[in-house]
């Protein structure tokens, strides 16, 4: 099984050799690379090619949020993980919206760090539970009145929207919505996890997505799935 090979990206060296020390000693993680700034991260990944940068906020000379636009447009199969010291609603929309596929504080517990990794290493979105509130909150309230933010409509109704997949199809979203990975999913349709990636892409292609995370917010704005 091939390693997830993970690059580190803080301005703070105790930070950066602490994460080191401790994510090396977990089983299928692979630290192949540090950067102290965003500049020095895209330099690193075009030579180590990471599955996922662990990325930091706030830098010097080119801040986390410009690091990780600029990384997912360079090298988009490397995914973003955001850990920051923020727990601010701003930087979690700010970092979602420039491409990252998870955020987490520093003040996550180690097992949650991990937790997310190898989450986002299988596809999957990873949010602080606490955080992700947030985006469920918003697309709940655009869904029932989109003049009220600054996202648009959705261009066709949501239940026209939904007659594009399968029963099947919806099946599967609704469980990549509820943070289900493959494999689980896998398990309790009794299906391969290799045919629910392959579910997965055409639902992507259907609704012309690009993202686990426009998933979710796909089936949030139809109320395929709604916070209790």
């Amino acid at each position: 099984m091939n390693k997830i090979r993970l690059m580190l990206v803080d301005d703070h060296d105790v930070v950066r050799t602490g994460l080191r020390s401790f994510l090396e000693s977990q089983e299928g993680i692979l630290v192949v690379g540090d950067a102290r700034t965003g500049a020095e991260a895209l330099d690193q990944a075009a030579k180590t090619k990471p599955d996922i940068a662990l990325m930091d906020i706030s830098m010097p000379d080119m801040d986390g949020l410009e690091a990780t636009r600029r990384l997912r447009q360079m090298f988009p199969k490397t995914q973003v993980l955001a850990l920051s010291v923020h727990d601010d609603k701003q930087y979690f929309m700010q970092m979602l919206a420039a491409g990252a596929s998870g955020y987490l504080t520093k003040q996550a517990a180690a097992d949650e760090l991990v937790a997310a990794i190898r989450a986002i290493a299988q596809g999957q979105v990873y949010l602080q539970p606490a955080l992700a509130r947030w985006l469920i909150e918003d697309y709940q309230r655009l869904s029932a009145d989109p003049a009220a933010g600054e996202l648009p409509p959705s261009p066709e109704p949501p239940a026209r929207s939904l007659d594009v997949l399968t029963p099947r199809e919806r099946q599967v979203l609704e469980m990549i919505a509820q943070g289900l990975s493959n494999m689980e999913i896998g398990r309790t349709l009794g299906l391969s996890h290799k045919t629910i990636s392959r579910h997965r892409e055409r639902i992507m292609s259907r609704l012309n997505i690009h993202s686990r995370t426009e998933l979710i917010k796909f089936a949030i704005r139809t109320r395929l799935i709604t916070l209790e």
